[in-house]
């Protein structure tokens, strides 16, 4: 009966203490019991919490000078600002440091490894029989000592594969600087440009209220009909219709660049205006010298060629597991009696070399050599392929400045004779020897050429600044800042 009473009180305890248990393991609420919430069917929701908001990274400093009404940023400190602010980077770096945290774990077998261990019993032991019982406590501190005396370049392998992935994380955190700058110029310079565009438009404004000013008094005069009127009122609210585009457009540019800073869009940031001239000297340079530098300076490339190397040493690293190891292994130890037989402690230490040499693993070792050693192969051919591609994005991009450039020659002409076919129609219009439809014919046309001469500004700059990134180089652009300002508003 006391049997079965004590059976019937286990469920109750297991009752009281399963979920204590449980809860203390971590099982309960979001672990073993936790619901998981699925949908109910294909086109019901699931009802799920707000996710853990993302923490919030400090805002870069931003010079309150800089954000002051009617001041500009230079190019120079949109560069300093986004490398300082970027995600980009910021990610590169953490992988280069933890790059070189694995360098560091991997160079380890080139020292020593000791551990250190201790052990503390009690226990009751009897003698002659039974007919003496006593209880002993031992007490034993231990040393242990392995050293890796060779193993035919496995660890060398290691180490040198750390070490090359290493340099490629650098490279690559190198290329993320480069492609910020490149995204801060391009940026900046089509903020540039939308911004003489809006002037432009706004010039456009006036030239059409100009006109429609002239039909109004030919019209009063009696000299010209209400048609004239209509047209030259007709041009004059596309013409602001355009203002009004581009103004949405010089908004939208605008937030753009603050996001390449890493900065909110609605940050209230300005910058100078687009030169009226270009410094086209400074890219005077042969396409063959360009490629030459470029597979040489190019961080990304040097990052697959790191890679490559790091896919050699870990064949190398590979090829010596199947290949004998020799270290050194020694231990030491004292143990503690209480109360002692004979003495209080006894010492006991060991030292030996030890030599072992793999001699079969079901072909595995030879399969992850052949592996680690086509891994080499793709990594050579991914060089050799992305090399193809820099010498062509570097003859594309130099190809494409060279042909910017004739463009924008071609549409400072283009801007000058449409400017005096312009003045001279409005001047034949007043006259009365012209007409409505020549004079708006070429307002429209100067409108046109002012657009693509201001177009073609920017697309330089842009094209300079993208044949530096394709290079390797820095960009001359960053230096040449007082090209491309107005004087800052103290």
């Amino acid at each position: 009966m006391g049997d079965a009473g004590a059976r019937s009180k286990r469920p109750a305890v297991a009752a009281i203490w399963l979920p204590l248990l449980l809860a203390l393991s971590g099982c309960a609420g979001s672990g073993l019991t936790a619901r998981a919430p699925v949908p109910e069917g294909p086109a019901r929701v699931v009802a799920l919490p707000a996710p853990t908001p993302s923490p919030v990274a400090t805002p870069p400093a931003i010079p309150a000078e800089l954000l002051r009404p009617g001041a500009t940023f230079t190019l120079g400190e949109l560069v300093d600002v986004a490398l300082a602010s970027s995600p980009q980077t910021r990610a590169t770096w953490y992988q280069a440091r933890a790059a070189r945290a694995l360098l560091g774990s991997k160079r380890a077998p080139y020292y020593p490894s000791v551990d250190l261990a201790a052990t503390a019993s009690r226990a009751q032991q009897s003698a002659l029989g039974g007919q003496y019982e006593y209880e002993q406590t031992t007490v034993a501190p231990a040393v242990a000592l392995s050293y890796l005396l060779f193993d035919f370049g496995g660890r060398s392998g290691n180490a040198k594969d750390a070490l090359q992935g290493l340099l490629a994380a650098d490279w690559v955190h190198n290329a993320a600087i480069q492609n910020v700058v490149f995204t801060v110029q391009q940026t900046y310079f089509l903020y540039l440009n939308a911004k003489a565009q809006l002037e432009a438009a706004r010039l456009t404004v006036t030239q059409t209220q100009t006109g429609l000013e002239a039909a109004r008094v030919r019209h009063d005069a009696g000299l010209a009909t209400i048609a004239d009127v209509l047209q030259a009122q007709t041009a004059a609210s596309q013409a602001q219709y355009a203002l009004e585009t581009v103004e949405g457009q010089v908004m939208v540019v605008r937030g753009a660049l603050a996001t390449a800073l890493g900065l909110p869009a609605t940050v209230p940031l300005d910058v100078g205006s687009l030169p009226p001239e270009v410094p086209a000297e400074q890219v005077r340079q042969a396409v063959e010298d360009l490629v030459g530098g470029a597979l040489s300076a190019r961080p990304d490339l040097a990052a697959l060629r790191a890679l490559a190397e790091k896919a050699a040493h870990h064949a190398d690293a590979v090829r010596s597991e199947g290949l004998p190891v020799l270290s050194l292994v020694a231990g030491a130890n004292r143990t503690y009696y209480s109360p002692s037989p004979i003495e209080d402690f006894s010492d006991n230490w060991s030292a030996a070399l030890v030599l072992r040499y793999p001699l079969f693993s079901g072909f595995a070792r030879s399969w992850d050599l052949a592996k680690a050693k086509e891994e080499t192969e793709v990594a050579l051919a991914q060089v050799a392929s992305f090399e193809q591609q820099v010498i062509l994005q570097v003859w594309t991009s130099y190809y494409a400045l060279q042909t910017v450039a004739r463009r924008m020659q071609t549409a400072k002409d283009l801007l000058a004779s449409a400017e005096q076919s312009q003045a001279v129609a409005l001047g034949r219009y007043k006259e009365g020897v012209g007409t409505i439809i020549d004079l708006l014919a070429t307002q429209s046309a100067l409108a046109s050429a002012r657009a693509q001469e201001i177009q073609a500004r920017a697309e330089w700059f842009i094209a300079v600044a993208r044949l530096a990134r394709d290079t390797g180089a820095a960009s001359p652009l960053v230096d040449a800042t007082v090209v491309t300002e107005e004087k800052r508003v103290q």
